[in-house]
């Protein structure tokens, strides 16, 4: 399996030196049924707006596979297997990997799953009433009772879709809408 601690390595400078911020890079294999082919996954945002568009996630694309081109001719394969490259936003229910998207997302519904139990519990859905910058503690309170998780045995986080996290999301970039051409009939 591929050592995601080292294609982190490689990819968040190429990030970087686009002026994104890295959320998440997954490896998995298939995703639908039947679908053998792995799958590398990059999640990355501008810090201004949350958000990339089209061409940014081609950019990024292409910088991560010139950095892996010139390991691999190097001797350094961090894949060994045929793989997809997937690079995108991480989109308005997004994923939580960071401690600063618990800080950042406080007052909106959340799902998170734990690494290892808790008082026999291991699953939580419900708002962010916390962050513990401090002690990295996630407050979440789920159906009216308030649970503290530690950031460090969070296994899986995301924002849940809600009219409430529509509302604060920044809008989506709309460079290019006003050469929009609406076509009149005859």
């Amino acid at each position: 399996m591929a050592d995601i601690a080292r294609i982190t390595e490689v990819v968040e400078p190429e990030a970087k030196a686009l002026g994104f911020d890295l959320v998440r890079v997954r490896y998995f294999k298939g995703g639908e049924i039947g679908d053998e082919e792995h799958t590398l996954q990059i999640m990355a945002e501008r810090p201004a707006t949350g958000q990339l568009v089209i061409e940014d996630c081609a950019a990024l694309s292409r910088r991560v596979s010139d950095a892996f081109d010139a390991l691999e001719e190097a001797g350094d394969v961090l894949i060994e297997e045929a793989y997809r490259l997937e690079v995108s936003s991480p989109g308005i229910d997004r994923p939580l990997t960071r401690a600063k998207d618990f800080a950042t997302w406080v007052g909106h519904e959340a799902r998170i799953e734990l690494s290892e139990l808790i008082d026999n519990r291991k699953r939580y859905r419900g708002d962010l009433v916390g962050f513990d910058a401090e002690t990295q503690d996630i407050s979440i309170e789920d159906d009216g009772v308030v649970f503290t998780v530690p950031f460090a045995l969070v296994a899986n986080a995301k924002l849940i879709l809600t009219d409430k996290l529509i509302a604060a999301s920044r809008p989506l970039d709309t460079s290019g809408a006003d050469e929009i051409l609406e076509e009149q009939e005859d």
